[in-house]
């Protein structure tokens, strides 16, 4: 029974030093890899780790290498629940990354205007490096992350010199889905937008205006409306745009083309026979509409995994893309047929 107990017994670094008659301060070095060590030691060390399978656990590790083996993901306060499939699909690649690297994950939720938690989270030392999965044209985050010299990476774009940034090609994705509406003869386009303070939003307006630069069209400014995230601002603004007789009503995100919809469907306006409508976003919200959606399609999960992917190698001194952009799908369906 002793026996077996003893087998069993988890191997810590005091077992080890006691063992091969040296100091715990050099079992940790040889682990780390870091700190003065002669080569021969380091090698013992070793050999005798390996013949006992022994793996280091996180707090030794954390200890020994002067990390907590966390990282802090950043949601912003000013989500919808349309964006929660997105930010869970990003969740999980970040997560599935940072658990290979045995890394944990703190997840809050803090408004770009009150960086209290965050305050909190990198006074404490609690993580590594930070995650924030959405950027702003003032960006009070960055601008606390940049100061505090903390490894950090934007999921979308940052307008900040020197931000490391992953995000979906969405000026590229737009300008490409609005070229094609004008190549099927789409001239009079209404484009609809929520907050003008998320960088993704003027993202794909630039990708918007783009495609009409690109066909040699001017765009109609008195078309484009943006800060609609209030469904009862939308719900007046489409009466306008009805009245206007477009060719085709362009959604920046599928809550804004689910009020658009609701609001057609309601005053007897049909899609696609009297009006188009297409969205630059492809959520689960408009998989069953009838008729189906033209949109864009980003993958949420792979973004998360290189995000995670980049703020690890951050951590570990290595030299990393300043701005990383990811492909797209164009899916074009019966809505703008």
């Amino acid at each position: 029974m002793g026996e077996s107990q003893e087998e069993n017994k988890t191997l810590t670094i005091a077992d080890i030093a006691d063992a091969l008659g040296v100091s715990k301060t050099t079992v940790s070095r040889a682990i780390s890899g870091k700190g003065r060590i002669g080569s021969e030691t380091r090698e013992r060390v070793l050999k005798y780790i390996d013949a006992h399978n022994y793996t280091p656990n996180v707090i030794a590790k954390s200890l020994a290498q002067n990390k907590t083996y966390n990282l802090a993901v950043v949601m912003p306060g000013d989500y919808e629940l349309i964006d929660l499939p997105f930010f869970q699909n990003c969740i999980m690649g970040i997560q599935e990354i940072a658990s290979s690297f045995d890394y944990d994950m703190l997840l809050t939720v803090c408004n770009n205007a009150d960086v209290t938690k965050l305050e909190r989270i990198v006074h404490n030392r609690k993580v590594d490096g930070v995650i924030l999965l959405r950027s702003f044209m003032n960006d009070v985050q960055v601008e606390y992350l940049q100061e505090k010299n903390i490894p950090f990476v934007v999921t979308g774009s940052s307008n900040y010199k020197g931000v490391v940034q992953v995000d979906n090609d969405h000026r590229a994705a737009c300008r490409e889905l609005t070229s094609i509406l004008l190549m099927k003869r789409m001239k009079k386009i209404a484009l609809i937008g929520g907050n003008e303070e998320h960088v993704v939003t003027q993202s794909r307006l630039m990708g918007f205006k783009d495609a009409f630069a690109d066909s040699g069209t001017a765009v109609d400014e008195s078309l484009i409306y943006m800060n609609l995230d209030n469904p009862v601002l939308l719900d007046g603004k489409l009466d306008d745009i009805i009245k206007r007789e477009v060719d085709c009503i362009v959604c920046m995100d599928d809550a804004i083309c689910m009020e658009v919809l609701y609001k057609l469907r309601r005053e007897g306006i049909s899609v696609p026979d009297q009006i188009r409508v297409a969205s630059f976003y492809n959520s689960s919200m408009l998989e069953t509409h009838d008729p189906s959606i033209t949109s864009l399609d980003f993958d949420a999960k792979e973004l998360g995994m290189l995000v995670c992917r980049t703020l690890l190698d951050m951590i570990e001194g290595q030299k990393v893309q300043k701005k990383t952009l990811l492909g797209y799908e164009v899916r074009l369906r019966e809505s703008t047929k």
